[in-house]
């Protein structure tokens, strides 16, 4: 309980008249009356602000949020004052998110329930707590105010932007995969899973030709195919320090875990299963391939949480576990940083892996390599950095042209193509039949 500033206007004139008091104009008798008076104002008005009853506070917010986009957060009071309550309010949301709306200041009407909302925009993945609701009473005189801490702790986990999986899940997988960026080539029948038969048209091969239905309708008719499904693909992530680069407000991770959900969700609605093996270190995290609509669940639950850290990656320790895991054949999609550093290990890795799966190995490249290689300039300082930054993308290339010649199906793209270039490149696999 502090001293509000009615109070401390009061103990304010009453320090005046005692000045009055002590120079004689005044009498001392007074002074001490008033003193009294305010003493017995302030008590009394103590001792009902402690016998205040607090309002009930309860929260409404969702128990998911996604990364980015600004969350709308709902509150509710309810006391049984018989009068009027001026209260300032703070919901205590995680210090680091940025806040619209709060603190408050409002009057709850007497006997009646406020309704009133904020918005919050969550700034990273995982699980934050809301640790109550800050609330400040002000005593019935206004000599002092309170502060308590009222209504539950929430707990709300934040996933991935998954309002675009959403926009994606409404349209078809190849108007998906063009919204992201992916350029495709229709061609049909060229699957090993037998989807339909049709009427034979110009430019069929004959191998296509049913010719037991043919002999049946008197007519040619063709047999179409698809893509085979129920096959297996396993996102790998690297979760070392290689990922802490940061390109427009987020960091290489995030982008790689939205572009890994968004080739998720085309490769489930595809009939494929898909896992995930998140690497940091020596440590993993290991989902099995799962299909159907709860793969998606599935995956963001898992993955939601996962941080990119500090840490060197294990490749062989990843390699291992992954092997140990999955028995069956997969298209193994490892997403890393590829520096000249990890030759050895990492040609080691893929393959170890590629003697039983298909292994897609792609790179992020880092913008401000890519603007220091190519900025122009005459003072010697400049002309050192792109030099610097020319070698190093030079010696990054050798290790891709490597993993290429070994039959390594490699992708070297920034993380505005991620998405894109993924789904791309996974539907092409489909459709060579190599998984």
């Amino acid at each position: 309980m502090r001293p509000a500033p009615a109070l401390l206007w009061l103990l304010f004139g009453w320090t005046v008249l005692g000045v009055l008091a002590s120079l004689g104009w005044l009498p001392l008798a007074a002074w001490l009356a008033c003193g009294a008076a305010i003493a017995l104002l302030a008590l009394v008005d103590g001792w009902r602000l402690r016998r205040m009853p607090s309002p009930e506070v309860s929260r409404e917010l969702a128990p998911v949020l996604p990364l980015g986009p600004e969350a709308r957060v709902g509150l509710r009071l309810r006391g049984t004052a018989r009068r009027a309550q001026k209260l300032r309010l703070h919901d205590l949301h995680p210090g680091s998110w940025s806040v619209r709306g709060m603190p408050r200041t409002l009057v709850r009407p007497p006997g009646g329930d406020v309704l009133l909302d904020y918005a919050v925009t969550p700034d990273a993945r995982g699980q934050f707590t809301f640790a109550g609701c800050h609330v400040q009473l002000r005593s019935p005189w206004h000599c002092w105010s309170a502060r308590r801490v009222l209504g539950a702790a929430s707990t709300v986990r934040v996933y991935p932007n998954f309002a675009a999986l959403a926009e994606l899940a409404g349209l078809s997988v190849e108007l998906a995969s063009r919204s992201v960026g992916a350029r495709l080539q229709r061609r049909r029948g060229e699957g090993t899973e037998f989807q339909e038969l049709r009427d034979y048209r110009v430019g069929d091969s004959l191998r296509k030709i049913d010719w037991k239905a043919t002999a049946r309708s008197s007519r040619l008719i063709s047999r179409e195919y698809r893509d085979e499904r129920n096959q297996q693909v396993v996102l790998m992530l690297d979760c070392g320090r290689r990922m802490l680069a940061q390109d427009d407000q987020l960091a290489h991770f995030d982008h790689v875990l939205n572009a890994s959900l968004a080739l998720a969700s085309i490769a489930l609605r595809q009939g494929d299963a898909v896992g995930l093996l998140a690497c940091t270190g020596q440590q993993q995290r290991w989902l099995p391939p799962q299909q159907g609509s709860g793969g998606m669940d599935m995956l963001l639950g898992a993955g939601y949480d996962l941080q990119a850290m500090p840490l060197a990656t294990d490749y062989l320790a990843a390699a291992s576990a992954l092997q140990a895991h999955q028995q069956r054949r997969a298209l193994v999609v490892l997403i890393t940083n590829v520096r000249d550093e990890d030759d050895v290990e990492l040609r080691m890795a893929v393959t170890m892996l590629s003697k039983r799966h298909l292994v897609m190995l792609v790179s992020l490249r880092e913008l401000a390599l890519d603007r220091a290689a190519a900025e122009p300039g005459d003072e010697l300082e400049t002309g050192i950095r792109s030099a610097a930054a020319m070698h190093y993308l030079a010696e990054r290339e050798r290790v891709h042209e490597a993993l290429r010649r070994e039959g390594v199906n490699t992708l070297d793209v920034s993380c505005s193509e991620l998405s894109g270039a993924l789904i791309e490149r996974y539907l092409a696999v489909k459709r060579s039949s190599r998984l």
